[in-house]
């Protein structure tokens, strides 16, 4: 995966915006102002902090000990960070984005989410 491909990715998603709150090196992105993924696309390695439920977070980082790990500098239950460049597959990264932004916005007002499913 390369920083253009995750980034077009998680912009690929119904009404995601990217923003750099912390600084100008770190993107976030965001629907309806709530994270689903972090990243420095700049950084090498490429690495990604995507929201995962907590079950399969465990099994995630267990399956992929060195490319899967706890989420940096964040509720390490609920977010790991991915090294996207390495040797998982663009698919698993790929999946594991939009998992991560269907949890946020399963977690949105019904209307939102209605909203969002239009194409």
């Amino acid at each position: 995966m390369t920083p253009g491909k995750l980034r077009a990715l998680c912009l690929s998603f119904n009404g995601s915006a990217e923003d750099f709150p912390f600084d100008a090196a770190t993107s976030v992105f965001r629907v309806e102002g709530r994270m689903f993924a972090l990243t420095a696309l700049d950084a090498s390695p490429l690495k990604v902090s995507l929201k995962c439920d907590p079950d399969e977070a465990v099994r995630l980082r267990g399956e992929h000990p060195e490319l899967i790990v706890p989420g940096w500098h964040l509720n390490k239950r609920h977010w790991n960070t991915v090294t996207a460049d390495a040797d998982l597959p663009d698919r698993v990264v790929r999946e594991l984005t939009e998992d991560s932004y269907d949890l946020v916005v399963a977690g949105l007002p019904r209307a939102t989410r209605l909203r969002l499913d239009r194409p």
